[in-house]
């Protein structure tokens, strides 16, 4: 049978176009079931508490629950593996975050590579840090706190929630640019380091702003810097550390993957939602009182960051013999 010209252009414009209309069909049929969002680390975390947010905005725009589910353990990995072994339709989410970055360096053995087996989805928030001592420190100052560590080489004890962690790794930055010496100091939590600061049993820390602002506020540490690009509003009149050790930038992070499979048009919609979230003045008002900045991006924007985060603390991790207990 032949077929004329025209009838083969019809056809052959309708087989172009199914592909465009599956897509499409899949993503205007999504969500159909609950989401689960995997957090790498316990309930009322800083993690959980923002998943949670993100998990009630998505369900209220989307039309149907997203539940955070929790596995701690092994520094989010085991959130992580589970993430990277789920089937790729958009049903099992995973909240990243900087462990995600440092632990493709800090761990020989993973079972999987995130930036090859997660996909990037939306980036949510960016939670500063800050570079805070004990009362004893003389140091009013980054450059007076440098001068302080030199002078007193051994001396100077620096508290960190577990070797690895971001707490650990942004003060071994802060050694790589300056030269000084820290020796680190391992508790299980920001807890317990935080007394033990107060305490002056160490002398300095670098910790997540949310976690340290009512000890700053009450006078029972002083901060030194914010660790961010820019000043802190949270902060009045408390400086960067680049200020005066350029090149010295550390924030935490949170945002979404997926399994590297997930269709792209999924992957779209979810990040559409998750924007129009976060332009939502309630709930920038809730991320805020948790310390975050809104980090709004484009699923490529967010993978080029994931990707540079992992160079940049995989330097790190080596540059201090950092290894995972």
């Amino acid at each position: 049978m032949r077929l004329d010209r025209r009838r083969l252009l019809v056809l052959a414009a309708g087989a172009v176009a199914l592909p465009a209309y599956t897509r499409n069909a899949v993503a205007d049929d999504y969500p159909s079931r609950p989401v689960h969002i995997i957090v790498g680390f316990a309930p009322g975390s800083a993690s959980d508490i923002a998943a949670r947010l993100i998990a009630q905005a998505l369900s209220e725009r989307l039309g149907q629950q997203f539940v955070v589910d929790n596995k701690p353990g092994a520094g989010s990995n085991i959130a992580t593996e589970f993430a990277v072994r789920s089937t790729p339709d958009g049903y099992t989410l995973l909240y990243a975050s900087p462990p995600n970055a440092i632990n493709a360096t800090l761990y020989d053995n993973l079972n999987y590579n995130f930036l090859r087996d997660m996909a990037p989805v939306a980036s949510i928030i960016k939670t500063p840090f800050v570079m805070e001592v004990n009362l004893d420190v003389p140091a009013k100052t980054v450059p007076e706190f440098i001068a302080y560590a030199k002078a007193n080489s051994g001396k100077v004890y620096m508290a960190t929630i577990g070797p690895g962690s971001a707490q650990h790794l942004y003060g071994e930055y802060f050694k790589m640019l300056t030269g000084i010496a820290m020796e680190p100091v391992h508790y299980r939590g920001a807890a317990s380091a935080l007394t033990d600061l107060i305490a002056g049993r160490v002398q300095v820390m670098f910790d997540v702003v949310v976690s340290s602002i009512s000890y700053i506020r009450s006078g029972q540490v002083r901060p030194l810097a914010v660790t961010t690009a820019t000043r802190q509003d949270v902060l009045p009149g408390i400086p960067t550390v680049g200020e005066s050790v350029p090149g010295f930038e550390a924030a935490g992070w949170q945002g979404i993957c997926v399994p590297a499979a997930t269709p792209a048009a999924i992957v779209a919609k979810l990040n559409q939602t998750v924007n129009t979230a976060l332009a939502d003045p309630a709930l920038k008002a809730k991320l805020s009182n948790l310390g975050g900045q809104l980090f709004v991006s484009s699923p490529a924007e967010f993978g080029k960051f994931i990707a540079e985060e992992t160079e940049k603390w995989g330097k790190v991790v080596k540059a201090a013999n950092v290894k995972a207990e």
